[in-house]
């Protein structure tokens, strides 16, 4: 009976799946198709061959090789330092112990709920005036501190339940406060921190707003921003409308894919805790 009860839940992840894999599969068939076939039998035909001029004359007209180094560029060092900074701010908060916990916790939560749009013309303005517009590391510093404010209220839950006895034990030892974070903390709590990583590079990876205003030469744009400014400026055809989605979701599946089985475990983790 128990696995009777099981094959209506089945069935119903299996929909929900198809539901979410089906506007991909049609994408991809649309950028496999000349344009006059798009025309003649609709979106969704299915290709008679494979036509890949609208994949090839999309990568050479936004130089997309150089946008997808800057979206991994931009994007990976943003998970790594987002999740440095977690760790650190949440180690101080969580197992520190800092006076006025509560309300670190509540400005980190604010800070977290703060819209993109009310930090547009500050944070303009703070990189004309230090020499950082127009370059990846001014976009790479401001996704730091807005994906950490995320990550450090996170890790301060997970480090504030943190076993003490580990800690004593290890301070017992000789251990000093970076030995504790980085040998003890950190190992331990590796699937929260690998949950993060993925988080925060899917998450600068889809960014627009602040792409868009601090990046503004062609040679610093990220794969959204080429795809929104090519979209509004120019003239493209059904065929490379949809090459042009399928080249800008790709990379992000692919990173998710390889790194899936980390977030599984990560999870996994938490909920165990």
């Amino acid at each position: 009976m128990r696995t009777v009860k099981r094959y209506p839940v089945l069935a119903a992840l299996i929909v929900a799946a198809a539901l979410m894999v089906l506007p991909f599969l049609v994408v991809a068939l649309n950028a496999v198709k000349s344009p006059a076939e798009y025309s003649a039998n609709g979106p969704l035909s299915l290709p008679k061959g494979l036509y890949l001029d609208g994949i090839e004359d999309f990568w050479e007209r936004v130089d997309f090789g150089r946008k997808l180094v800057n979206s991994v560029l931009i994007s990976g060092s943003v998970a790594v330092g987002a999740a440095v900074l977690s760790v650190l701010n949440a180690y101080a908060i969580g197992i520190g112990r800092v006076k006025g916990r509560p309300w670190v916790l509540a400005f980190f939560v604010l800070a977290n709920m703060l819209p993109q749009e009310a930090l547009v013309y500050p944070v303009y303005y703070l990189s004309k005036e230090v020499g950082l517009y127009d370059t990846r590391l001014s976009v790479i510093l401001v996704f730091i501190v807005i994906q950490a404010a995320f990550g450090t209220y996170l890790l301060s839950s997970v480090l504030g339940a943190f076993p003490r006895e580990i800690i004593e034990a290890a301070r017992i030892d000789g251990a000093n406060k970076w030995q504790v974070l980085w040998r003890v903390v950190v190992p331990v709590s590796r699937p929260t921190i690998g949950v993060l990583l993925v988080f925060f590079f899917i998450w600068t990876w889809n960014e627009f707003l602040l792409p868009l205003v601090m990046l503004i030469s062609n040679d610093n744009q990220t794969v959204s921003v080429a795809l929104g400014v090519l979209q509004g400026q120019r003239l493209m055809d059904a065929t490379m409308t949809n090459a042009a989605a399928l080249l800008g979701v790709v990379p992000a599946i692919i990173f998710f894919l390889i790194f899936q089985r980390t977030l599984t475990r990560g999870i996994a983790a938490g909920a165990v805790k």
